[in-house]
C-alpha cells in the first residue's frame, strides 16, 4: 500500500510540471518564473532522484527522471 501511494504522489506531481514545460517551449515566456526557485527545485529534484537510487524506489526514480528534465527545461528557457 505505501507503494502505491508514492507511485499515486508521483504521478500527480510529476504531471503537474507538464503544462509548464509546454507553455514556456511554445511561448518561451518566462517573465513571471523565479530563476532562483527552478535552481532550487532542479537540485532539490536531482538529490530525490539519487536518494530514489539509493533507496531503490521505483516510483521515487521515475518521478524525479521525469520531472527532472522538465524543470530543467524550464530553468533553460529561464537563463537563457
Amino acid at each position: 500500500m505505501t507503494e502505491i501511494i508514492g507511485t499515486i504522489a508521483a504521478i500527480f506531481t510529476t504531471i503537474s510540471f507538464i503544462p509548464q514545460a509546454v507553455k514556456v517551449v511554445k511561448t518561451n515566456d518566462t517573465k513571471s518564473i523565479s530563476k532562483a526557485m527552478y535552481i532550487c527545485f532542479s537540485f532539490g529534484v536531482f538529490m530525490w532522484l539519487i536518494y530514489g537510487i539509493m533507496i531503490e524506489s521505483f516510483a521515487v526514480i521515475v518521478a524525479n527522471s521525469i520531472t527532472l528534465p522538465l524543470a530543467l527545461i524550464i530553468l533553460y528557457k529561464k537563463i537563457k
